[in-house]
């Protein structure tokens, strides 16, 4: 153990110790306090009883951007490639009005269909039980790479402290396993108050102490247009498309969209989607920390390692432990709710009926915590953020049966099966040969240049259901329009 702070390493496993016994028994407390009368349903479990309001429902849902991808990955992005990072600034104002505008929709007929996943809503909107497995697959393997990135923040943090081997993989799966288990979505809706409110504290003092040890804001984008220019060349193409195709897979997820199922009105999410861009704000301030690497002259061994590295240049012991007990905890609330999103798409649309039960939703979770173990293991993807962008491009392939689903036009579901497979098979193909990469060359005149692999698989996807549809249009409208 040489090399440990015993202040750093004592702060840090006191808060995310807290927020794991926290988190992992508010559901035998509930049923305490009801005098046992609080027996968890699976939909207790999945979707926290459907009763959660705008002030839980604002951390919940934009809790969804405060993880290891915005404190890990997104600066370590900037770090590496310059402003190019800052592509998670215009996708998150992009994606507020398709929230305000398109969820409320899904959440009426998930409601009045009593639905719980994306894939409950495209079978009822299509009647196609292999329409259904398929969303639900998809969606399955779409957020095991996104959970990969929530296991590696934890894994790089607590590397950070001087815990050697494998010691801080291990200690990532496990308290994440335990954490999901013991609490279902009730432990995560709690504790997202907690890892908020850790955040928010950990980056305004980063952001005001920092940049004060470098003589201001302006000598520090003198020093960073040095060392790493705010936008290299050729660089504003995956900027803005990249941005584009987050925004429209942010909503797709399973676990983004248990967060909107989980509320209690159609007004919630719009209320939430109207104060959300506050969350856009910090998410600037955050991402501006891999400019501050710079000029700090951190030389981290791993991209993933710059922030961690930072605080424990700039800060004392107890308050870098701090800020990496925050950065573990925004990894560990939002993991767990990508994993229960997934057990509820295998337990309502993989499973019978007869096999779905609390304990079902859990060895699912755990199984989806192990294929995202798996992804860490054997994906060598250069920056932690890819593996959110290749999630990005599977649930893309998802958006014309859920959300063009909605449109009056008479989609088929065998245009929409057709759509998805070759649209997969395009981005997972190019993200393939591409070693992971996000983006892939185009040359189209004036727009050749690197364009997001996910937007070119999802414009494939959607020129293959509209050739079907306009050479076969579907004899039936589509059922289940809210």
């Amino acid at each position: 153990m040489s090399g440990v702070n015993p202040w750093a390493l004592g702060v840090f496993i006191f808060f995310f110790a807290t927020t794991i016994v926290i988190g992992s028994f508010i559901q035998p407390i509930r049923k305490l306090l009801s005098r046992g009368k609080a027996a968890q349903s699976g939909e207790d479990w999945g979707l926290g009883g459907r009763q959660f309001g705008p002030w839980v429902t604002w951390f919940l849902v934009g809790g969804d951007f405060y993880t290891a991808y915005t404190v890990i990955a997104v600066p370590a992005l900037v770090y590496a490639a310059g402003g190019y990072g800052f592509f998670a600034l215009p996708y998150t104002i992009i994606v507020y009005p398709f929230i305000f505008l398109v969820m409320p929709k899904l959440w009426h007929i998930a409601h009045k269909g009593g639905h719980t996943t994306a894939a409950d809503i495209v079978r009822a909107r299509f009647n196609n039980r292999t329409l259904e497995i398929v969303v639900a697959i998809t969606g399955l393997v779409a957020v095991m790479p996104y959970i990969a990135l929530q296991l590696i923040g934890i894994r790089t943090v607590v590397q950070a402290l001087g815990l050697p081997g494998d010691i801080p993989l291990v200690m990532a799966f496990l308290s994440l396993a335990a954490y999901t288990w013991l609490g279902g979505l009730h432990a995560p809706a709690l504790t997202a108050f907690i890892k908020d409110i850790m955040i928010y504290i950990a980056v305004l003092v980063a952001v005001t102490v920092i940049p004060l040890h470098m003589g201001g804001y302006s000598a520090l984008f003198a020093s960073a247009d040095h060392t790493q220019p705010v936008l290299k060349a050729g660089m504003g193409l995956p900027y803005s498309t990249l941005a584009l195709s987050s925004a429209l897979a942010a909503f797709l997820y399973p676990h983004t969209l248990t967060g909107i199922l989980a509320a209690r009105s159609a007004d919630t999410i719009k209320q939430n989607a109207v104060f959300l861009p506050i969350y856009t704000i910090v998410l600037g301030l955050i991402a501006m920390l891999g400019f501050m690497a710079h000029v700090a002259g951190v030389n981290a061994s791993s991209t993933s390692l710059v922030v961690p590295m930072l605080f424990q240049k700039v800060f004392p012991a107890w308050f870098s432990g701090f800020c990496l007990a925050a950065i573990a905890v925004g990894a560990l609330v939002p993991a767990a709710v990508m994993a229960i999103g997934a057990a509820n798409l295998v337990t309502h649309n993989l499973l019978p009926a007869s096999k779905r039960s609390v304990n079902a939703s859990r060895y699912t979770a755990l199984a989806v915590k192990v294929g995202a173990l798996l992804c860490v293991l054997f994906l060598n993807a250069q920056f932690a953020i890819d593996f959110q962008l290749l999630g990005g491009v599977i649930i893309l392939q998802t958006f014309p049966a859920l959300i063009l689903g909605l449109l009056r036009i008479r989609f088929s579901a065998a245009a929409m099966l057709a759509g998805w497979a070759v649209g997969t098979v395009v981005g997972v193909g190019l993200c393939w040969l591409d070693g992971l990469k996000p983006i892939h060359p185009i040359a189209l005149g004036p727009f050749s240049g690197n364009v997001s692999t996910g937007l070119i698989s999802l414009f494939v996807n959607i020129a293959v259901v509209s050739l079907i549809t306009l050479v076969k249009p579907s004899p039936h409208k589509n059922t289940a329009q809210g």
